[in-house]
């Protein structure tokens, strides 16, 4: 056979199945949306169509109305099983008492599927007694002599198949009921967990945010001030304010634009500028020196090994505390930050010799020294912030940058 002869064979062979899964798919949809009850009243239907055009006459009024009783109760098994099961069992006893044997028995078994699919494990073995010994009292009755053994056999297996079946069917929707309940409960706390993210940068923006403005307005606001003041005496150090002052607001919006991660394309100079971190400590004790409040740094131990974000919370306490300091006290206060890097601590000390301590300035939105504070807790820190027994205001706080503190944060 030539391969033009085998080619079209094939192609109409891959119709038929194509039309074939088409009339499968159609008939599992259509199946899908018609109601349960249909499908429940199929079997008394069949079973009522049956009676009626095997049996003879004369036998048919006790026929049906056994068959009936028998078949009928399947439409509601959905609904009330066990209920169900009674009056199919009920109905079965009296086909024993009457000595009529009606192929409408199979509806003893598919009611002892529907107990065993819905309810527990005992309610399926008290029906599979109550059916076994109703097929005793069958086999006892209507079994050719000598035969018994092979009929009670073969009905008690389809029984036992059964109840089987029911409980199996009944596991596998509870494991997939609580396959769904799992499933459900993991969205719901990947939907939590979602909003605590977002909460938490949202937090993590407002405290930079304020930070960064809080600090470089403070400074805008002193140099300002010392502009203005100066502008008639000495020119040259009003040019050097403004320079200053300049240069100040530059750097507050580049370290918004980072904070917020709208960092634009043609910015390449936001885009190398660093974390701040410990090394630009130095930096900030000038800008606070210019501002109108002379800092002394005195850095001990290597800070390569503390990570950049330790680093960063080290930055933003400091800068916290100078901008409270230059906020609160008057002009001529000194301050002094000393900072200590060990292997597994930094610890972060920062006093003034200010006359009276500065306000907590702790407001309902967690800034300033709550502020402060959830930034220590984040490395496990404690922070502590209060006026000193010689006079002025320090703040303290020790960070751990162990595995713990590293977690937290």
């Amino acid at each position: 056979m030539t391969e033009a002869a085998v080619e079209p064979r094939e192609a109409h062979r891959g119709r038929v199945l194509d039309r074939r899964r088409q009339r499968q798919r159609l008939w599992a949809r259509t199946a899908a949306r018609l109601p349960p009850v249909v499908w429940d009243s199929l079997l008394p239907t069949l079973l009522l169509a049956n009676v009626v055009t095997a049996r003879p006459p004369h036998e048919l009024p006790v026929a049906v109305a056994l068959t009936a009783a028998l078949a009928l109760p399947l439409v509601w098994r959905r609904r009330a099983p066990r209920a169900v099961f009674g009056a199919v069992a009920a109905a079965a006893f009296v086909q024993w008492l009457a000595d009529v044997q009606l192929p409408a028995d199979v509806a003893l078994l598919v009611a002892l599927y529907t107990v065993a699919a819905t309810s527990g494990r005992r309610g399926a073995l008290v029906a599979g007694a109550v059916v076994e010994a109703g097929v005793l009292l069958a086999c006892l009755r209507w079994a050719p002599a000598g035969a018994f053994p092979t009929p009670f056999v073969a009905v008690t297996a389809m029984t036992v198949a059964a109840a089987v079946l029911g409980m199996n069917v009944r596991t596998t929707r509870a494991y997939l009921a609580a396959l769904e309940e799992r499933a459900a409960r993991l969205e719901r706390e990947q939907e939590q967990q979602a909003r605590l993210a977002v909460a938490e940068e949202r937090t993590r923006i407002t405290r930079e945010m304020h930070d960064i403005v809080t600090h470089n307005l403070s400074v805008m606001v002193a140099l300002t001030d010392a502009a203005v003041y100066a502008q008639h005496r000495a020119p040259d150090k009003t040019t050097a304010a403004m320079l200053q002052i300049s240069e100040t607001g530059r750097q507050a919006l580049t370290d918004m634009r980072r904070s917020l991660g709208i960092l634009r394309t043609d910015e390449p100079d936001a885009e190398r500028h660093p974390l701040p971190g410990i090394a630009q400590l130095d930096s900030l004790a000038e800008q606070m020196g210019a501002a109108g409040l002379p800092t002394r740094l005195d850095l001990r131990g290597g800070h390569a090994h503390v990570p950049a974000t330790a680093q960063l919370t080290v930055y933003r306490l400091v800068q916290e505390a100078l901008t409270n300091t230059l906020k609160h006290t008057p002009t001529g206060t000194h301050a002094t930050v000393r900072i200590r890097c060990s292997t597994g601590t930094v610890t972060v000390d920062v006093t003034d010799n200010g006359p009276c301590p500065p306000p907590p300035a702790a407001t309902p939105s967690g800034h300033g020294i709550p502020g402060m504070r959830e930034r220590a807790a984040a490395y496990g820190g404690t922070l502590r912030a209060g006026p000193l027994p010689g006079g002025g205001w320090g703040v303290r706080t020790r960070l751990l940058l162990d595995s713990g503190g590293a977690a937290s944060a």
